[in-house]
């Protein structure tokens, strides 16, 4: 893709799964990548892994001090910021039972620290002359779920905020858009897909007009799009990465005329 090579990144969540495979696509693209994780040991293995082109630096996304401190520690290293991707996320969520303290934490990590990298790396970003933010929204944020209300609320927060910050930093040159996965395997899809595999995938085949569960690399991909200069008149935009599992009503893929 156009206008990666020698660009450089911060990926928040990304010492493991999807974050992970971004990472590596980066790097496969010619950039260098600040992961910006509290999984010290898979964040520390990842850039031993990958080299030079990546640097892994703790931060909790509710400490605005540790923030900060990895974006100073990834213009150090690398001279500059051209790429935000807030691909980290909480799943912490007991729908009706949540507690004031989850919805509090939830929504510290899920937004509030990709609103304070944003401000801190802010200046650099302009500098950069073609800065790109990626937020990570989720099919979660357009559907009613059972159980769920504390990470549906996060992700449609992330849409609006999405919008927000593309208008308001549209004019440094920094575009702002967002992803919708759909079905991703993922730690949460792997999961559960260990404890009841085929019922994983037939609700997976029922809900994406793929019939399949996507890989971290198509993420990845689509995010490098998002980033690129490929994409250089797309802001304010959502980008389903679903398997056509936004385009579908309620009832999946399933035919519901009567059989002749």
């Amino acid at each position: 893709m156009r206008g990666i090579k020698g660009k450089v990144a911060i990926v928040t969540g990304g010492a493991r799964s999807i974050g992970a495979a971004i990472v590596r696509e980066l790097v496969l693209e010619g950039a260098s990548v600040a992961i910006a994780d509290i999984l010290t040991e898979e964040g520390e293995a990842l850039a031993r892994e990958l080299g030079s082109q990546v640097l892994f630096s703790e931060t909790d996304l509710r400490s605005d001090e540790q923030i900060e401190r990895c974006v100073d520690a990834t213009v150090k290293q690398f001279g500059r910021i051209d790429f935000l991707i807030n691909a980290a996320a909480s799943y912490h969520d007991k729908g009706f039972e949540s507690s004031r303290a989850d919805w509090a934490f939830t929504f510290d990590v899920n937004v509030f620290g990709s609103v304070v990298l944003l401000q801190k790396a802010h200046p650099h970003l302009v500098r950069s002359g073609a800065g790109a933010v990626v937020n990570f929204s989720s099919e979660s944020a357009h559907a009613a779920q059972a159980k769920r209300w504390v990470y549906p609320c996060t992700k449609a927060a992330i849409e609006e905020l999405t919008r927000s910050q593309a208008l308001d930093v549209a004019k440094d040159n920094i575009r702002v858009n967002a992803v919708i996965p759909g079905w991703t395997w993922s730690a949460p899809i792997k999961k559960a897909h260990a404890e009841n595999p085929e019922w994983v995938e037939q609700l997976a085949a029922q809900f994406h007009m793929s019939g399949r569960i996507g890989s971290a690399e198509e993420l990845a991909r689509a995010v490098l799009f998002l980033c690129s200069s490929d994409a250089s008149l797309i802001t304010g935009s959502m980008l389903p990465v679903d398997g056509g599992h936004l385009a579908l009503g309620p009832q999946g893929t399933l035919e519901l005329l009567p059989p002749k």
